[in-house]
């Protein structure tokens, strides 16, 4: 008979565990005496897209103010690869490495598509006050590097022959792509997006699920992602977090999401 070989537990491979980018731990926002979060957590694994949705008043866009730094929670904490990002500032956030867009367009309609993409690199300029006034030796090097990285995501959006065109007298749908060059600009590893698609045709739609399924894919960032278009949410999610009057009703993925009881309830409005 042959003998069994024993097997050391230690020479297997470890189980790769997928690696959480960002931790919502019980945060709550109150202003007044209405209560906008209460109590929610999450968690964002690295090189997902997790969607966050809700109906209107759900919390939804208070919930990314806390993670971006805008509002600072009454209770509970945000963590960044380990790190309590909690009391910091926006712009320290955003060095962090966490880029947002925003509902309403944040763009200056009256600079070009290039300018709006250059400012949204201005946490990635180190070059002094004076170098860059005078624009010499480390500021005009500095500028070029900027420039190629901004070129870069014109082309990558599309955009080439719009580059000189003020935001102004861009249709909606394009100006909602600059705003998400200009997230891109700050070369994150997390991105905000807030109703990315809000207001779009549904040509427009598609085109802005594309491109965010390539920001995500091809540029490994990670997308957290508020949106109305349950469409779009169940195609290109991997988590779905349900929001329903500032708390947490439901969690998993897509598929699991949709057949919560509670979820039909409370945001489809059907009763099953």
């Amino acid at each position: 008979m042959t003998a069994m070989m024993s097997i050391d537990p230690a020479t297997l491979p470890a189980q790769v565990l997928p690696e959480v980018q960002l931790r919502v731990d019980g945060v709550s926002k109150r202003f007044g005496g209405v209560t906008a979060v209460e109590s929610v957590s999450m968690d964002v694994v690295k090189g997902q897209i997790l969607s966050v949705i809700g109906p209107n008043g759900a919390g939804k866009t208070s919930l990314l103010n806390m993670i971006s730094g805008f509002y600072q929670p009454n209770t509970g904490k945000v963590m960044l690869g380990g790190k309590d990002i909690t009391a910091r500032r926006p712009s320290e956030i955003a060095e962090m490495g966490i880029a947002r867009t925003f509902q309403n367009i944040a763009l200056f309609s009256g600079l070009t598509v290039l300018d709006n993409l250059m400012l949204g690199r201005h946490v990635r300029m180190k070059s002094g006050v004076l170098s860059s006034i005078l624009y010499w030796g480390p500021a005009m090097r500095e500028e070029i590097r900027h420039r190629e990285a901004c070129e870069e995501i014109i082309d990558f959006l599309k955009l080439q022959d719009l580059r000189k065109v003020q935001t102004s007298a861009l249709a909606y749908g394009l100006r909602k792509r600059v705003e998400l060059g200009r997230a891109l600009a700050l070369e994150p590893s997390l991105l905000l997006l807030d109703e990315p698609m809000g207001g779009m045709n549904q040509d427009e739609k598609e085109d802005m699920a594309r491109y965010i399924l390539d920001v995500n894919q091809e540029r490994g960032i990670t997308i957290v992602l508020i949106e109305h278009d349950m469409g779009v949410v169940m195609d290109i999610s991997d988590r779905v977090v349900v929001l329903d009057r500032g708390r947490k009703i439901a969690e998993g993925t897509p598929a699991e999401v949709q057949s919560s009881p509670a979820v039909i309830s409370a945001y489809l409005g059907v009763k099953k």
